[in-house]
């Protein structure tokens, strides 16, 4: 897979409004999501139950009614992909497909599959790894990644706020900002760090495992994009991640909830 190429550094006009385009996307997006957690994480450290009594829960259900909390969750993973579409539109430029910019497309079903597993497996063991480690330290709540009643639509929703996940956090994230920022003439490892500390930053809300846990995911993800200039890998590998915590943790507590001790 060839490696990223870039257009020429653009004028002074171009660079404000590629600055303010960066701007506008994050703050409806994963940049606020990161303010958002920062002061979350504040909270958990002020209070007066130490982090590791603590509990961070995922996909938490919006409504004590399951047609509405159905109905909620389905409008809430809808609303999070419009700054999907709004990069994808703001990439796109007569004769250039922005999935094409992006590498978000089904040219290389086969290759792409095969790195998304691989990129599952390099991330998977050692992210339950700092999880594990960060419980143990005592800076890292426990971390419920389904607090969904059991309901006929429960894996499906998890299912698709696993796939909103995937495509928020890898088109935004790594597409469109490293694309945005390298036209602003920004350095690869530079790109690469700074947004896998805007990664882990808008995961503090979990604690510092999780922190650090998404920032070397970020570096990989980071490097191997600048590497293939494909985003499609990491949306598979990011999506099966995240499918296996949310569904499983789902799955525990139906089966096992003397495990979760629900």
């Amino acid at each position: 897979m060839p490696p990223l190429t870039f257009s020429p550094a653009p004028s002074p006009g171009t660079r404000r409004r590629i600055r303010l385009e960066i701007g506008i996307v994050l703050a409806l997006s994963l940049g606020a999501a990161a303010v958002y957690s920062v002061i979350a994480i504040v909270n958990r450290l002020t209070q007066d139950v130490p982090i590791s009594q603590q509990t961070a829960t995922l996909n938490p259900s919006l409504s004590d009614r399951p047609v509405f909390d159905l109905i909620y969750q389905l409008l809430d993973i809808a609303f999070a992909l419009v700054p999907v579409l709004l990069v994808l539109y703001l990439l796109w430029q007569p004769g250039r497909s922005p999935f094409r910019r992006l590498g978000f497309d089904a040219s290389r079903p086969g290759r792409d599959l095969g790195a998304g597993l691989l990129l599952t497996l390099a991330i998977g063991l050692p992210g339950l790894g700092l999880y594990f480690a960060g419980r143990a330290l005592g800076i890292t709540p426990t971390i419920v990644t389904s607090g969904l009643t059991d309901q006929w639509w429960t894996i499906p929703v998890l299912i698709l706020s696993a796939l909103r996940s995937a495509l928020t956090e890898e088109l935004i994230v790594v597409g469109f900002l490293f694309t945005r920022l390298h036209e602003l003439g920004h350095g690869r490892w530079p790109v690469i760090i700074g947004a896998a500390i805007l990664r882990g930053s808008y995961h503090l809300y979990q604690g510092f495992g999780s922190f650090v846990g998404n920032v070397a995911m970020g570096i990989v993800f980071g490097w191997v994009y600048e590497k293939w200039g494909r985003t499609t890998p990491l949306v598979i590998a990011h999506w099966i991640l995240d499918i296996a915590s949310f569904v499983g943790y789902a799955l525990v507590v139906a089966w096992f909830p003397g495990l979760v001790g629900t």
